[in-house]
């Protein structure tokens, strides 16, 4: 019987991912150390730069001021609770933050779109395999985290369909 292992399920699902349009990348080419590093340490599970390049991208009006400020909310936590934290953040997602900052002499109120829901090409998609976060002695990888203009939207833990 041919050998079936859990390592070409996540194959087979990043190049799901890849055909529908998502660069693909092994985490241990963006890992903290590396050349092409997206993140500071373990901990970080937010690709900071990916997220602000999209940001500017969705949002060419706005001073890179409001887009920061817009970044720093929606990667701080106000509260212990998951559940509030989930919330807020998918309000963000789906009504946008709200920033302020000064120009022409006055404080201007605007929204930071997260996501470009009318021309999704402006988003950028990846999938990345074998992403590590260590956070407290806790060391997690999951087979492959989906994000959406770096920020991480979904975990999927694959198994052996044959085991």
């Amino acid at each position: 019987m041919p050998s079936f292992s859990e390592s070409i399920v996540e194959q087979a699902t990043l190049e799901w991912f890849e055909a529908l349009g998502y660069s693909i990348l092994n985490a241990s080419h963006i890992a903290p150390a590396e050349p092409n590093s997206e993140r500071e340490t373990y901990v970080d599970v937010v690709l900071r730069d990916r997220l602000q390049t999209a940001l500017v991208t969705i949002n060419p009006d706005l001073p890179l001021e409001a887009i920061e400020d817009a970044i720093r909310k929606i990667t701080q936590t106000e509260t212990p609770s998951l559940y509030e934290n989930n919330r807020r953040f998918h309000k963000f997602l789906t009504d946008g933050v709200d920033v302020e900052y000064q120009a022409e002499g006055y404080t201007k109120y605007e929204k930071v779109w997260l996501v470009d829901f009318q021309n999704p090409e402006n988003n950028n998609w990846l999938a990345v395999n074998q992403f590590t976060v260590i956070e407290n002695k806790n060391n997690r990888r999951p087979d492959v985290v989906v994000f959406l203009n770096g920020l991480p939207l979904a975990v999927i833990e694959l198994k052996n369909p044959i085991e």
